[in-house]
């Protein structure tokens, strides 16, 4: 059980970068699927989801700056505002946590993976910063709706577990809006 999570734990965080690195025109979705019966551990949950958060409100606000398309930006603002919220109930969840007491969850600073990906949304611009952006998006929510349906099925903290089942739909909307953007460019 313990490879399991460790598995999960390295695809989490491991994918994005190589994905990101293969953008030579190849399908970027060769992302590993979480296993129906993996498990994400609390502490693993709680040490990705605000990096994560952030990402999404960092590069969608890029996205309002640098981006020429009115959908792309649309899709940011959304993004900043439902992500801002899921921070908000993200700290609310860890707040009232039966098994965080020990855990603390990263500060406002990005995994190297997402300070990564934010850096090359920063040196992009034009028709490119709209499709990194929308293939970024796209791989980042691939992996939040992975993970949290992971955690609401087999977490072990019932506060952040009902913070990931509500959470998740948003996610899910996201990533079909995501898909829906990346066939419109």
């Amino acid at each position: 059980m313990k490879m399991l999570l460790t598995v999960a734990a390295v695809a989490l965080t491991a994918v994005a970068p190589v994905a990101l690195a293969q953008t030579n025109g190849t399908n970027s979705n060769a992302a590993a699927p979480m296993l129906p019966d993996s498990k994400v551990d609390t502490a693993t949950f709680v040490s990705t989801v605000p990096s994560a958060n952030e990402f999404e409100i960092q590069s969608s606000r890029l996205a309002e700056q640098k981006s020429a398309s009115a959908d792309v930006k649309a899709f940011a603002g959304q993004m900043i505002k439902d992500h801002t919220k899921a921070g908000e109930d993200f700290k609310q969840a860890l707040s009232q946590g039966q098994t965080t007491a020990s855990i603390k969850p990263a500060g406002p600073a990005l995994q190297p993976k997402d300070q990564q990906m934010l850096d090359q949304l920063k040196a992009a611009s034009g028709k490119e910063f709209d499709q990194k952006y929308i293939m970024m998006q796209t791989e980042v929510h691939k992996q939040a709706v992975a993970l949290f349906s992971t955690y609401a099925k087999s977490g072990d903290d019932p506060a952040l577990k009902e913070f990931a089942k509500k959470t998740l739909p948003t996610l899910k909307m996201h990533e079909k809006r995501v898909k829906e953007l990346g066939a419109a460019h």
